[in-house]
């Protein structure tokens, strides 16, 4: 593979179009000469931050915070891309609420494991005589 492509952004959009709509990354990877990791990271940018995710630059980004990829996102744009960022609200709700469906599940895993621990302490407890010595005790050895 050619790790010295660049790609253009409406390249990068289209391939992360195609990735979503369910194209093996395997084969969008061999056709396109980008690393599998590359379409990866590429879609993850282009969710959080959009079209200016995907050109964003390694490292730390002086004077580049999260605020203004949002509002460089949300900008209005005369590229007749302007139709296909009308959809992205759509999609965002959807984002939306499977994250929360996703948190939901992570809630209920939590609360069972935390109902399993609070039994199993109390019959740890029930099982434990009062009057018994613990079955270690602390090293006077420093």
């Amino acid at each position: 593979m050619n790790r010295s492509r660049v790609l253009s952004t409406l390249a990068k959009e289209a391939l992360i179009r195609r990735m979503e709509s369910g194209e093996r990354v395997s084969v969008l990877s061999k056709e396109s000469g980008v690393l599998r990791k590359s379409l990866y990271e590429w879609a993850k940018a282009y969710r959080a931050f959009g079209a200016a995710g995907l050109n964003r630059k390694r490292g730390r980004k002086v004077g580049w915070k999260k605020g203004e990829a949002a509002r460089a996102a949300s900008a209005p744009s005369s590229s007749p891309d302007a139709v296909a960022d009308a959809a992205r609200p759509a999609d965002a709700l959807i984002q939306a609420k499977a994250r929360i469906a996703e948190l939901e599940r992570l809630v209920g895993r939590q609360q069972a494991d935390l109902h399993f621990f609070r039994e199993a302490l109390r019959l740890w407890d029930a099982t434990m005589p009062s009057d018994v010595a613990p079955a270690s005790t602390r090293s006077s050895k420093k």
